[in-house]
């Protein structure tokens, strides 16, 4: 169990480094820069960006579901009675299914989520506060004790 708890772990963190680092990214520096080439190439590089981008997303969410579930089930014996901890990791979990649906909604072809990728910069600034605090809640109950 030794390994694959850090192997949960390692996947965990990893995919938060890439996907939460890859909206940073996208905020601060790529939307800014493609504001400064014509309507055309930014059309070219939104379309190639959002297909290779995709396929992090769904992978991301994927692991993040799945090594997220297993970390959180292996931490329960250590915290039972733990109300602080469960409310914490409860509110870390609702936030990232927003995390997620606003990832994927940007990312989609959904006609009824458009209004999410033409407002991308005020959905993806919201993706980026969520994500900073779901950083900080897990910082905080990882060393709490």
């Amino acid at each position: 169990m030794f390994w694959i708890d850090v192997i949960s772990r390692v996947v965990h963190v990893g995919t938060a480094i890439t996907l939460v680092g890859g909206s940073v990214f996208t905020l601060l520096a790529l939307m800014p820069a493609a504001k400064q080439i014509s309507d055309a190439e930014h059309q070219t590089l939104a379309t190639a960006l959002m297909g290779r981008w995709k396929r992090f997303v769904h992978g991301g969410v994927l692991l993040f579901l799945v090594s997220g579930f297993y970390n959180y089930f292996r931490a329960i014996p250590n915290h039972k009675g733990d109300g602080l901890y469960h409310a914490l990791v409860g509110t870390k979990m609702l936030m990232a299914f927003v995390v997620f649906f606003l990832a994927a909604a940007m990312v989609g072809r959904s006609e009824k989520l458009a209004f999410i990728r033409n407002s991308r910069p005020k959905y993806l600034t919201m993706l980026v506060v969520l994500a900073t605090a779901i950083v900080m809640i897990s910082g905080f109950v990882k060393i709490r004790g």
